[in-house]
């Protein structure tokens, strides 16, 4: 009889602290997954409580009340061997995975390895596992493990692997960065040629604050063929038929895991082998036929990840409209796609704000996006008000010309302006300053700086140009008007002013800050690649000097492996300057 099961991997969007939400959404999959005939059903890493759950880990009661359903929830693993990611409490909290089996809670596995770098702190909130499990049922033999787990060469899927685990469950919340599927898809087939195991990888999908979750939940043959993949930004139920035997003949083959013993192997983790009565291999259902999802190329998952990330911060948080200000730039017109496809048109405000310096092609361009967008557009002046606040202060500011103070009183009184309609009509406040501005500090405190929701945070300023043209492509026309793309990028907040006035061009500066921000590069090193040395200080010293307005800015989307914020934390107060040295 061959030795095949049926597997159901089931990336779903939890909401963090909503655990009877959460409790709701895992047992109607496991029915569905039922239904489509599977005998194996994982879900994702703490998705009983949604992640990260940060300090809620510390409230005795939240804890309480995930354990209370994590053993309701095995209840519904009649018929199926159900994993799924909860906290745990045995003296400390842990990351664990519930493992059921015919309606009875069987393991509490703990994670290994606690990630406590980028935008993770687990060692904050829990403690290591020292066990690695194996589950025989029949001739099935499954290891399961979380996350970080896998993505260590030596660990517990070494481990389950050396004591004959055929198929090695891995559930996951692994965040988002540009390009990041490939790096982990190329670990787990490795992964799994060095193990002769099945691997199956089920990751979380949707957002949480800053963190966008991807799904794209895959599965690989002991030979480390990519044999399945879930959609991406969706949720999914991926099921796909294993034949188990086929762990067996690699290994036949291929004699590396032989040649282990326990002794090289990482010595804490202990291997815990359960035999379980029963049987796991599929039986007369339907069959199922085996599907693997396309690959998003660079600017498609990015813009969805955007996407995605605004409609569950607002959705999440109980917003159903947004407004922003339109300009007429390229940063609040790519903004204002972005929360149109993510809210709907008839969901989202964009406000025309002039003052004296503003040009006819700026408004123009604005109400040509929002007819393209087929959104509401608002108009309010800020000239009365301009004038109101230079009357007011005239004592103590320049009579003629203008001054950066002077400047930066009209994004204030716009900040003012878009604060008001949010506060009066219940709107999510879109920030749309982009990764280039928001490093350098071009921008105002107070001002542009402020808002609910930072759409393009993590986006740099010639990113932002791309991502806008491939939002045109995806239309088959100019949703965002030619002409936002072609005249230079200006604040508009004096006569003739140009962006490249303050800044180096962004071309230069995107570079200089994805070597600086991204890789630590001294700017010594940075010069080393060509970069005109005047550039490169002048770039450096902002980034440096602005770590206050970055500190006072509202959460965006990660987008690349370094954001601000979790990201980086620099102090505020910080008088090194070693980097700048040239």
């Amino acid at each position: 009889m061959a030795n095949i099961v049926r597997l159901a991997l089931a990336q779903i969007n939890p909401i963090v602290g909503n655990l009877d939400y959460n409790y709701k959404k895992i047992a109607d999959t496991i029915a569905k997954a039922k239904a489509k005939g599977a005998n194996i059903v994982a879900f994702t890493e703490l998705v009983l409580t949604g992640y990260p759950p940060e300090d809620l880990v510390l409230l005795p009661s939240f804890v309480q009340h995930n354990l209370d359903l994590t053993y309701s929830l095995a209840e519904e693993s009649r018929d199926i061997f159900l994993v799924f990611g909860f906290i745990d409490l045995d003296q400390d909290t842990y990351n664990a995975a519930a493992v059921a089996y015919n309606g009875k809670l069987i393991y509490r596995y703990h994670k290994v390895f606690l990630p406590n770098y980028g935008v993770f702190d687990e060692e904050r909130y829990f403690r290591r596992g020292t066990a690695a499990p194996i589950f025989k049922i029949g001739p099935v033999s499954i290891g399961v493990s979380i996350c970080e787990d896998i993505w260590h060469p030596v660990g517990p899927a070494n481990v389950q692997a050396y004591h004959g685990a055929q198929l090695l469950i891995n559930i996951n919340g692994s965040p988002f960065h540009a390009q990041k599927q490939r790096w982990r898809e190329a670990m787990l087939a490795t992964r799994a040629s060095d193990t002769g195991c099945f691997i199956a990888y089920v990751n979380m999908v949707g957002a949480q604050d800053e963190l966008v979750f991807d799904g794209s939940s895959v599965v690989f043959s002991p030979e480390g063929e990519l044999i399945a993949r879930a959609k991406s930004f969706e949720e999914d139920l991926l099921i796909v038929d294993l034949d188990l035997d086929e762990s067996t003949r690699v290994r036949l083959r291929d004699t590396r895991l032989r040649q282990e013993s326990e002794i090289r192997l990482l010595e804490d983790i202990k291997a815990e082998v359960m035999e379980l009565e029963g049987s796991l291999n599929k039986l007369n259902a339907l069959e199922i036929k085996s599907r693997i999802e396309k690959e998003q190329e660079k600017l498609e998952e990015i813009y969805n990840a955007l996407v995605l990330g605004t409609r569950d911060y607002a959705r999440k948080n109980g917003f159903s409209k947004a407004v922003l200000g339109l300009s007429g730039g390229i940063d609040s017109s790519l903004s204002a796609a972005i929360a149109v496809d993510a809210l709907g048109p008839q969901n989202v405000i964009g406000v025309r704000m002039p003052s004296r310096f503003t040009s006819q092609a700026s408004l123009d361009d604005a109400k040509e996006l929002a007819d393209n967008l087929g959104i509401e557009l608002r108009d309010i002046s800020i000239e009365p008000a301009f004038c109101a606040f230079l009357e007011m202060l005239k004592q103590w500011l320049p009579q003629t010309g203008s001054s950066v103070a002077i400047e930066n009183i009209q994004p204030r009184i716009r900040a003012t302006i878009l604060w008001t309609l949010s506060n009066q009509e219940g709107l999510l406040l879109l920030t749309t300053g982009n990764k280039s501005e928001i490093a350098t500090g071009y921008c105002t405190l107070g001002g542009d700086t402020t808002g609910g929701f930072a759409v393009i945070k993590d986006i740099p300023k010639t990113l932002v140009y791309e991502l806008a043209a491939y939002r045109n492509s995806v239309a088959g026309r100019n949703i965002i008007p030619e002409r936002v793309f072609t005249k230079p990028p200006s604040a508009e907040l004096r006569e003739n002013q140009k962006d490249e006035d303050s800044l180096p061009p962004y071309a230069v500066l995107d570079q200089i800050l994805e070597e600086y921000v991204e890789h630590n590069k001294s700017a010594l090193d940075i010069v080393k690649l060509g970069i005109d040395p005047a550039f490169v200080s002048r770039a450096i010293k902002l980034v440096d000097a602005n770590e206050y307005k970055r500190r006072q800015s509202p959460i965006g989307i990660k987008i690349t492996p370094r954001a601000f914020g979790k990201d980086r934390r620099m102090p505020v107060t910080n008088h090194y300057r070693g980097q700048q040295n040239l």
